[in-house]
């Protein structure tokens, strides 16, 4: 119980990142091992809304997915000891990241657009990349926010790093904060 606790009370670790760069895989992994829970920002608000965030998209527009991302970050800036992996566009949301900044650490995971669309599967699940050229829709996405995950307390490099070291490094970092 006592180890419980001290996981609990443990900064939450952030993954940010492009759609598509490894935050879910990465996360679960290193969640796994850090005996911590994952959360799925998308998979959560998804199980709320009944719908998934494509619908969500279509039917009520971004603009009432972010209030939902935003009631999400708001609940889990009360809570700490996890390992989270909000959608691609968390990171434009300043109130969003000042919240769960103070309750963790962020975890840049960082890749080149192109390195991103050659990994995925079902670019038709993910909204904002739809029905365009993912590399342009990804370009786009990450000169918009590349200054923003930039913040990040640490800065991960997916193309350079395999899986089991990105994961490994997760963990790393978790021990050090």
């Amino acid at each position: 119980m006592k180890d419980r606790d001290v996981r609990t009370s443990a900064p939450h670790l952030i993954l940010v990142g492009l759609p598509g760069v490894g935050k879910t895989t990465i996360g679960k992994a290193a969640a796994k091992q850090l005996g911590r829970q994952f959360l799925d920002f998308d998979k959560e608000i998804e199980r709320r809304a009944g719908m998934d965030v494509r619908e969500i998209f279509r039917l009520r527009g971004e603009e009432h997915f972010r209030a939902m991302e935003f009631a999400l970050t708001e609940e889990l800036s009360t809570t700490s000891g996890m390992v989270l992996s909000p959608g691609g566009g968390w990171i434009t949301q300043e109130k969003s990241v000042e919240l769960l900044r103070s309750a963790g650490r962020i975890i840049y995971l960082r890749a080149s657009p192109e390195a991103v669309a050659r990994r995925l599967r079902r670019v038709e699940t993910r909204p904002l990349l739809a029905g365009r050229d993912p590399v342009v829709a990804l370009t786009e996405l990450y000169q918009k926010r590349r200054a923003l995950y930039e913040t990040a307390d640490a800065v991960l490099d997916t193309e350079r790093l395999a899986r089991q070291q990105l994961i490994a490094k997760v963990v790393e970092l978790a021990a050090t904060i």
